[in-house]
């Protein structure tokens, strides 16, 4: 799963070998973590995570929903650096409409 937010960008998936555990690339949002640095992965970063900790995480980022445009609120928050690159991720998704 991929989450994006006006925090930041979360791949989320199940622990090859613990199913209970989620790894996600950058967390803030859930408490403390000990984070991977994983270079020759897809992602460059990496945390364990117990799969309640990663729910109860993205019940929080809902309830931070303040504003009426995503992407506006990332350029606001996290620059317009990267509200580029998610603008462009939007584009290219509405291309699934057609």
């Amino acid at each position: 799963m991929w989450v994006t937010t006006t925090r930041g960008f979360f791949s989320v998936v199940a622990h090859r070998d613990q199913p209970e555990m989620v790894l996600e690339s950058l967390a803030e949002v859930i408490g403390p973590l000990e984070i991977e640095t994983t270079p020759e992965r897809d992602y460059g970063f990496r945390a364990v995570v117990p799969r309640e900790r990663w729910s109860a995480g993205l019940v929080l980022l809902a309830a931070e929903i303040d504003y009426d445009n995503f992407k506006n609120a990332v350029a606001e928050r996290q620059g317009y650096d990267r509200a580029d690159v998610y603008h462009r991720v939007w584009f290219a998704l509405t291309e699934l409409q057609r």
